[in-house]
């Protein structure tokens, strides 16, 4: 992995026509909305916080599921510069973000060209009858007044399997792009991160992240706070 300076990554961004974002929780920080497993992230100080986000967990043990998904409500969380400067290049180049995140900030922001890979929190609906309900309405009661049912965000919980059309999309999108640019993700999660491997030989790849991330092919990182290099962008 070669290590580059901002300018560099500012100028393969601008430059480049077909671009895919492979976005993790670190793009929605600067927004107020805590990452996972770093020391202030939603899973710090919880135990088994997967059994939590499971389908087991939501079935056999509503209130418990009910009351850690509550936590990961940001509703005040507005789309920081990342998010805009994404949706902002869409209007200009051949864009698609692909994101790991539930918090609903890319849609927010615009973009339309967009796969929330494991769901929308803010994408609620009744379990019984299936009628969408509002993300306002699940957090007051995980009831729905009408039949009854469990009320759900429309995420991919542990041991569920994720949305064909999500995948089938997502590598497309991967397959296509002349600069592929991970930002904001250890890249860890299967399998959000086997979707480089459906990169063409001729695509570049960068990285802007906290940390450098393990990948099967030659790649630019940028070791810089994200935010730092979207405001940047023209």
């Amino acid at each position: 992995m070669q290590t580059i300076d901002k300018e560099k990554a500012v100028s393969m961004i601008e430059q480049a026509e077909k671009i895919t974002f492979l976005t993790g929780a670190g793009v929605s920080t600067a927004s107020g909305v805590p990452d996972y497993r770093s020391l202030s992230g939603i899973y710090t100080g919880i135990e088994r916080p997967e059994y939590l986000l499971s389908q087991t967990c939501l079935l056999e043990e509503p209130k418990k599921f009910y009351s850690f998904v509550q936590t990961m409500y940001h509703p005040n969380a507005k789309p920081n510069t990342i998010h805009k400067k994404m949706a902002e290049l869409e209007k200009s180049k051949n864009i698609w973000v692909i994101s790991q995140n539930i918090d609903g900030l890319h849609k927010a922001a615009g973009t339309q060209h967009l796969v929330d890979f494991h769901g929308d929190l803010y994408d609620c609906y009744c379990t019984r009858c299936g009628q969408k309900v509002s993300a306002k309405t699940y957090l007051f009661s995980d009831r729905h007044d009408q039949c009854g049912g469990q009320i759900r965000p429309n995420i991919v919980l542990y041991e569920e399997g994720l949305k064909e059309q999500a995948i089938a999309t997502s590598i497309e999108a991967v397959s296509k792009a002349e600069l592929i640019v991970i930002v904001g993700t250890s890249f860890q999660v299967h399998p959000f991160c086997d979707l480089i491997h459906y990169a063409s030989d001729t695509s570049e790849i960068l990285v802007i992240n906290e940390s450098a991330v393990q990948l099967n092919r030659e790649a630019y990182f940028l070791k810089e706070d994200a935010v730092k290099v979207f405001e940047n962008i023209v």
